[in-house]
């Protein structure tokens, strides 16, 4: 990328900035000039925090000193290894620690919890997602559905934007939960809508959902670490989400996951079982009867992986240093700023599908060029050559993800003009 000075406007919000000091604490990647790239891809993969080979090290050198004693001893005793993220994440998604769990992956997740939650029954049976849901999403719906003998042309209820428009409507989804009403077994839908980077409005659906009878859970995988999320007062029934996007914890990364805590001792409710969910205290009586830990703890399996957890933890501390209301201004901030500079250079060349609204923004902007998908597509590898990161999403979609925890103002408007370049590239 050709080196420009950035702007006084840039230079003196990035100065006033109080998170610029965090920065320094990513190692970020380099361009194809070999110097560092303006990196807006985070709500694909995060960068990696610079502590994290350090907590992975930590872990590497318990291993290596006290091998099995390590489950029991040393500075932190890898039986209670997990517990230690509770805290933390239920901060991040509007939960009491004894209702997130991290454990597996997403999708892994989302049917463990599914088994629990999706009973269909009689005529309730249906599944209300949206019709551009991420694909692992459908696909363990629809497997759910045949898993239990129901047809998804039937069974599953598909709500999508108007035509014309590109993000869904709050009051088109509540008319769809109210139109399936008793029918609804289960409404599933993304705090973040992954390609347009809308924010949902959580508290609104669920309580549409719950007043219809039935079940209502989040994917929060772009969700969690970008917006503000208040799961246990919204009243979801459970949630699933990652921790390698804005979570910054490496690729396929530990997942979590959240479960209310009205359902944290429901004899009644079925799940799938694992050693690890029974409850502490017993579990290594090594009973054959099994005996749930109480909260989101009783739907583990396995006993976690420490090494894979390690570099979370380094995240998580961030976070904790920075506190989300603050990482939430600055979002907003460079994802204004970013606004300001498409509209003020780009006019007519390029459409932001993001909403303008605040509250249904968060660190992404989606971006359409104009001239149609083949046209965005060759825009977007002209911005990779000249060493901005985002991504691309089928059909036409640029997705850039200012991330307020390691980008700069001055980043921001040097992809913008990076993308005005490769604009007037024949």
């Amino acid at each position: 990328m050709t080196e420009r000075t950035a702007s006084p406007e840039a230079e003196a919000l990035d100065r006033a900035d109080p998170l610029a000091p965090l920065r320094a604490r990513f190692r970020l990647p380099l361009g194809p000039d070999g110097r560092t790239a303006v990196y807006l891809c985070g709500n694909s993969l995060g960068p990696m925090p610079r502590d994290a080979a350090a907590r992975v090290q930590e872990v590497l050198e318990l291993w290596s000193t006290l091998a099995v004693r390590g489950h029991h001893t040393g500075p932190d005793p890898w039986l209670h290894f997990h517990e230690k993220f509770a805290a933390p994440l239920a901060r991040l998604v509007g939960a009491a620690p004894g209702e997130v769990v991290a454990m597996n992956t997403l999708t892994v997740n989302l049917h463990l919890l599914l088994v629990s939650f999706f009973r269909p029954a009689g005529a309730r049976h249906r599944v209300l997602i949206e019709r551009g849901a991420f694909p692992s999403d459908r696909h363990a719906i629809v497997s759910q559905l045949r898993y239990h003998g129901l047809a998804p042309e039937q069974a599953l209820v598909e709500v999508e934007p108007r035509p014309g428009e590109d993000v869904l409507r709050t009051e088109d989804l509540v008319a769809a939960i109210d139109r399936a009403g008793d029918t609804l077994a289960l409404v599933l839908l993304p705090g973040v809508q992954y390609r347009t980077g809308q924010v949902l409005d959580v508290a609104t659906l669920t309580g549409a959902a719950r007043r219809a009878g039935a079940v209502v859970g989040w994917d929060l995988a772009h969700a969690i670490g970008n917006v503000p999320v208040a799961l246990h007062d919204a009243g979801a029934d459970f949630a699933v989400w990652c921790h390698y996007k804005y979570l910054c914890a490496g690729p396929g990364a530990v997942a979590g996951a959240f479960v209310h805590e009205r359902h944290a001792r429901a004899g009644a409710l079925p799940r799938f079982a694992g050693w690890w969910g029974h409850e502490v205290a017993t579990r290594f009586a090594m009973g054959p009867d099994f005996v749930p830990a109480p909260g989101a703890d009783g739907w583990q399996l396995s006993n976690p992986p420490v090494l894979a957890l390690a570099p979370l933890a380094a995240s998580l501390a961030l976070f904790d240093e920075a506190g989300l209301p603050a990482l939430r201004a600055k979002s907003l901030a460079l994802t204004a700023f970013a606004r300001a500079r498409l509209a003020a250079r780009l006019a007519g060349r390029v459409d932001i599908v993001t909403p303008a609204a605040e509250s249904e923004r968060g660190c992404q902007l989606s971006l359409r060029i104009g001239g149609g998908a083949a046209a965005g597509r060759a825009t977007f590898e002209r911005l990779c050559a000249a060493g901005v990161i985002g991504d691309w999403r089928e059909p036409d979609v640029i997705r850039l993800a200012p991330a307020p925890l390691y980008n700069t103002f001055a980043e921001v408007e040097r992809a913008i003009e990076a993308l005005a370049d490769a604009l007037a590239t024949p």
